[in-house]
């Protein structure tokens, strides 16, 4: 059964690896009875309390919803994660296997995010509930792990669920029309798309319409199978096909990027000039020349608003997604090369679509990776330096020599720096650091990526700063409205610019950095405001509200382990007429020297508070009373010849040591008050101690 075996359990994790997506096992109560590469996001939530019951209601229903049914069931949970889940059996009991729990699209990933930063789940451990994420290009990759587990629904004789089937006998082929078909992944749809674009036969070969001389005609090769290439390989091969084909002076390729296009490759005037194409790839011209099958045509506007020069746009992609576009320029006016160009545009889309969807799946696959990356990094921040290691590691996965992090200041709109990496100023005093770009990033809740700054028109940094390269990326890290951070990145390793990936992998670990820097900063306010709470602003000493507690666990921790103990309460003499002889702000002063003089006669593991008013506490842990009382008389001493403006300082002090007659740490202190009040009726300026056996006041012990 499920759990028993060792085997089992490497047969979950194969499917899960080489898909990259979770493989959970489910029995009929809806009990996790085995998992591999579970998403931590589910992982956190399935267990919790507060969601599990959320949870129940999608993968809690799995069981019944594909008990004794071949059908899929196929959903997406509360948490944004994309599941499919069909009905298996391991021996002779039913299951469900769920595959997926990814994330489809960055869009669920990011409201994730931010339900964990500020939302109903921010009372999880970032370092956990972002361990292991999952994406998937779409919902169509779970069908491969699917098609693994499917062979297990439904068999007639028992089977072990986990096992490799390749380690049990094959059943015998049934006839072709018996058989059901086996279901179909993406990749291998994919791959067979692929085949039969290899397999098809090229179209004949048209007459050129402006013929190359003799001297350069050769051998050329035809545009239709560019699936062994990248996507940009592709593109590059199509415009220089199409170049040289036609012999066109000025050709490009077009990606859509968003609203607009944006030139990807480009060929003779386009190549060193800088190409804005305002137009809307889902807009009425696109539609209606798809539809007309002809080209846009567009006039390129000179500096006195003359037509200086003509462009035709040819739309590449499939009806419903125009993703791309091939643009010419000083080209003959013929329908027949506006038909030619039509014709290789219209067989490309379906191969450039796989293209773009490899891409995408790869970088998917990359990013995933580097998020996952990024968090184990994370997880390893030494708590003590967290600045500059958060800032390291960011710089690391976008391979930036340079890196900042700069915070605002929360008493005004100015950034200071936090940490810096490689950097060659001293970032930490410049004044008015970030006005020129971090500054407004922040302001504006939008990153800035520049490849080149000498384009921005803004000037290039101070020459003393020696930047290497002249692009960078500048980032805001937000958690819903608030500003928390900037951070910037410049001088790519590679010699080279940050580009959209760079972009779009900060948008990926953004939020986990936010919430770590947010949470770091609580801790240490909290750390600030304990300290404030517990310190006496006028003396610098701990207060009550500290030593009550740290009394009492010290006396716990005396009668536990036999440790000795003493207590000394220690009064100002005669505070009052000094008060009201020399006024309040000598008081003070007299307060603070004695403050002083405690800081300065005490050991290490001795506590000093502000007990009230004039008077003090001393807690001297593993002190015997003859070592209580030296401490006691050294105190006395040192204050009474301490110089202090106006007249001379004396103090009392009462010593009571912890003993099996005292009780609690209440009869503690109610034991040195006592010897305190005893010394101040000996004449002041003395110290008592209690005697715990007797429960008389002696002088000396």
């Amino acid at each position: 059964m499920i759990g028993t075996k060792p085997t089992k359990k490497r047969f979950l994790d194969r499917v899960a690896e080489k898909y990259g997506v979770a493989v959970v096992v489910l029995d009929e109560s809806s009990n996790e009875v085995a998992t591999a590469n579970n998403n931590s996001v589910c992982a956190a939530l399935y267990q919790s309390e507060e969601f599990g019951p959320r949870c129940a209601e999608y993968c809690g229903v799995a069981f019944a919803r594909t008990r004794n049914s071949d059908a899929v069931f196929e959903y997406e949970c509360h948490a944004g994660l994309v599941c499919k889940a069909v009905a298996v059996r391991d021996a002779d009991k039913p299951f469900v296997a769920i595959v997926g729990r990814a994330f489809v699209g960055s869009e669920k990933y990011r409201e994730a995010t931010q339900k964990a930063i500020d939302g109903e789940w921010r009372r999880f451990k970032p370092t956990e509930f972002f361990s292991n994420i999952l994406f998937a290009a779409s919902a169509a990759v779970l069908d491969g792990p699917l098609s693994r587990l499917r062979r297990f629904a439904g068999v007639p004789e028992p089977a072990e669920l986990l096992e490799l089937p390749q380690e049990k006998a094959q059943p015998k082929a049934e006839p072709l029309s018996q058989q059901e078909p086996e279901p179909r992944s993406l990749e291998s749809d994919i791959e067979e798309m692929i085949a039969r674009f290899r397999a098809q036969d090229q179209p004949p070969r048209r007459t050129e319409l402006v013929p190359a001389p003799a001297s350069e005609q050769r051998v050329r090769r035809p545009i239709g199978n560019l699936l062994g290439m990248s996507l940009v390989e592709a593109c590059q091969f199509v415009i220089s096909e199409i170049s040289e084909r036609y012999n066109i002076a000025s050709s490009m390729w077009l990606e859509r990027r968003g609203e607009g296009f944006i030139p990807l490759v480009a060929t003779g005037d386009f190549h060193s000039r800088e190409v804005i194409i305002s137009l809307d790839p889902r807009g009425d011209l696109i539609k209606q020349a798809v539809r007309q099958n002809r080209p846009v045509r567009m006039v390129e506007r000179g500096k006195h608003g003359e037509a200086a020069r003509h462009l035709r746009l040819f739309p590449v992609g499939v009806p419903s997604n125009i993703a791309g576009a091939i643009a010419i320029s000083n080209a003959p006016e013929s329908s027949e090369l506006d038909d030619q160009i039509l014709e290789i545009a219209t067989s490309l889309g379906p191969q450039l679509e796989i293209l773009r969807l490899r891409d995408e799946v790869a970088q998917r696959d990359w990013l995933a990776g580097a998020v996952k990356r990024f968090s184990e990094n994370l997880k390893r921040i030494d708590t003590d330096d967290f600045w500059t290691h958060l800032t390291q590691i960011s710089a690391e996965l976008l391979q930036a020599e340079r890196a900042s992090l700069l915070i605002q200041s929360e008493n005004s709109n100015e950034l200071y720096a936090k940490a810096a990496i490689g950097v060659r100023t001293d970032l930490f005093h410049t004044p008015g650091i970030g006005a020129r770009v971090a500054g407004p990033v922040l302001e504006q809740g939008s990153p800035v990526l520049v490849e080149d700054i000498s384009k921005l028109g803004m000037g290039s940094a101070p020459l003393d700063w020696r930047y290497k390269t002249a692009s960078f990326v500048s980032y805001p890290l937000l958690i819903g409205d608030r500003r928390i951070a900037v951070m910037n990145f410049t001088d790519k390793a590679t010699g080279g610019s940050f580009d959209k990936y760079d972009l779009e992998l900060l948008q990926a670990i953004a939020p986990q950095i936010a919430v770590a820097i947010d949470r770091t900063r609580l801790k240490d306010q909290a750390g600030q405001y304990k300290q404030l709470s517990v310190t006496d602003p006028l003396t610098g000493l701990l207060n009550r509200r500290y030593m009550d507690p740290r009394l009492a666990e010290e006396v716990k921790r005396s009668k536990r382990h036999g440790f000795p103990l003493a207590l000394l309460l220690l009064d100002i003499d005669s505070f009052k007429s000094y008060n009201d002889t020399f006024g309040h702000p000598a008081g003070d002063s007299a307060l603070r020297k004695v403050a002083e003089v405690l800081k300065g006669s005490l050991r290490a593991v001795d506590v000093a508070a502000r007990w009230g008013g004039e008077e003090f506490a001393i807690l001297l842990p593993n002190t015997k009373i003859d070592e209580a009382f030296l401490i006691a008389e050294r105190i006395r001493e040192e204050v009474e010849s301490a110089e202090i403006p106006n007249r001379r300082i004396t103090v009392s002090i009462g010593i009571a040591p912890e003993s099996p007659e005292i009780g609690s740490s209440m009869e503690l202190i109610q034991a040195a008050d006592f010897a305190l009040y005893e010394a101040k009726n000996r004449g002041r300026n003395t110290v008592c101690i209690f005697d715990v056996t007797t429960g008389s006041i002696d002088s000396k012990p």
